[in-house]
């Protein structure tokens, strides 16, 4: 489902509602005047290419009036986990750090390498601070919410980063083979 990194997705986006389906259910919306497939997919959770596929559409255009349907996506549980990691990972991270951070774990969601699920990745072993040190049981911020929702909406649109580091804050040999795809703030980011 998420399968690709934006790195510079700093929009000029208000923020729509985090929480805007609350299930991973399908679902339909009525396009009204000032919708794109960009803001339905923040609003919804749900990528743009998805979104394509989902109502056979080869180009961005929408018509108000047009029902689109709107498929299945994260569970309001895993964005607010999935946010609650971006806040403690990226505290201090320019907006885009923070939007790559969430698309690392959506990244290996998709990846044969780890588990199949948002908390799965999450809680998978020592992989993030966060969960070691408790940061991970705080609210997350609205700018951590929005760059869950941008990470989302990207999908399928980047450089597949796996992983990311600080190396201010550490040394990892077992990245040091991994090619870099993207260094934004103090994090480089890899696959």
């Amino acid at each position: 489902m998420i399968k690709k990194f934006v790195a510079a997705s700093s929009l000029a986006v208000s923020v729509l509602a985090f929480g805007a389906q609350a299930d991973a259910k399908e679902s339909n919306h009525v396009v009204k005047e000032g919708d794109t497939l960009y803001k339905l997919g923040m609003q919804y959770g749900v990528s743009v290419q998805d979104l394509q596929t989902a109502n056979n559409k080869n180009s961005d255009m929408l018509i108000p009036g047009e029902e689109l349907t709107i498929p299945a996506s994260i569970t309001a549980e895993e964005k607010d986990l999935l946010a609650r990691l971006v806040q403690a990972e990226a505290v201090g991270e320019p907006y885009a750090g923070k939007v790559a951070v969430a698309t690392v774990v959506l990244n290996r969601v998709e990846s044969n390498l780890f588990p199949n699920t948002i908390h799965g990745v999450i809680y998978d072993g020592t992989q993030f601070e966060p969960v070691l040190n408790g940061e991970i049981n705080k609210p997350a911020g609205a700018e951590a919410k929005k760059a869950v929702s941008e990470a989302l909406a990207f999908h399928g649109q980047g450089n597949n980063s796996l992983f990311f580091y600080n190396p201010k804050k550490a040394q990892n040999d077992f990245l040091e083979n991994k090619q870099v795809t993207v260094e934004i703030g103090d994090h480089v980011f890899l696959k």
